[in-house]
């Protein structure tokens, strides 16, 4: 059952679910590199409002990779799905050795998608975090772990698709969760995708370039004098 395109067109469509959010001051989007942020592209530019990008990265069970066995988000944030762990025996060292390979690509993403910009400050703001999907949940997890503390007024979770058990979970985790579709018959996000191929790092810079150029623009005065976005 296919029910998007592509990412923009399953941002596009996730966007009708969230125009209670358009044109707030107080209300920013993050996407989740890679594939979450042209999703959140899409969804920022419908609604008239910032995009931003927030750093988490899955741990893979080793040999098993797409499997979760966790993951860790920027501010040396670690969520563990304490179940898997325990069922397949994983020891300490091993979860250790994944997280410092992750946190590795964690901060070369850091350092590629920023180019020096700071990230911007969540504090008092309802931030809208979105994937391309949801299965087990768990980069999502740490994402919302990670930001609780940084003073954010209001967290809403937004995803074009998710596993249903999983869209429940979440519903006593954050303050809102959107899941545009939950169909019954969930094994993997990239099912529900015509394409699915792997967002690259510089169609994550180009969005977030064309994402700051717009707000640039709009807040331009119309005397033609530059105008700045934060």
């Amino acid at each position: 059952m296919m029910l998007f395109h592509d990412r923009a067109h399953a941002g596009a469509k996730l966007a009708r679910r969230l125009t209670a959010y358009r044109g707030r001051d107080d209300v920013l989007v993050l996407g989740l590199p890679r594939g979450g942020v042209p999703v959140a592209y899409e969804v920022a530019r419908e609604l008239g409002v910032p995009l931003d990008i927030f750093l988490v990265r899955k741990l893979g069970v080793p040999g098993r990779e797409e499997f979760a066995m966790g993951a860790i988000a920027s501010g040396g944030v670690r969520v563990l799905n304490s179940t898997l762990v325990g069922a397949l025996g994983i020891p300490p060292a091993v979860i250790d050795r994944v997280a410092a390979r992750e946190q590795r690509e964690l901060e070369r993403r850091e350092t590629v998608y920023r180019n020096g910009q700071p990230p911007a400050d969540v504090r008092g703001r309802t931030v809208i975090v979105i994937d391309d999907g949801l299965a087990t949940g768990s980069t999502i997890r740490a994402a919302v772990a990670a930001l609780r503390p940084r003073g954010v007024r209001k967290i809403v979770v937004a995803v074009p698709v998710a596993a249903p058990e999983t869209c429940d979970e979440f519903r006593a985790e954050v303050d809102e969760i959107i899941c545009a579709e939950t169909p019954d018959l969930f094994s993997a996000v990239g099912q529900f995708y015509e394409d699915f191929s792997q967002t690259t790092d510089e169609e994550v810079q180009d969005l977030l370039a064309r994402a700051a150029g717009t707000r640039a623009s709009e807040s331009a005065p119309r005397d033609g004098r530059a105008g700045l976005w934060s």
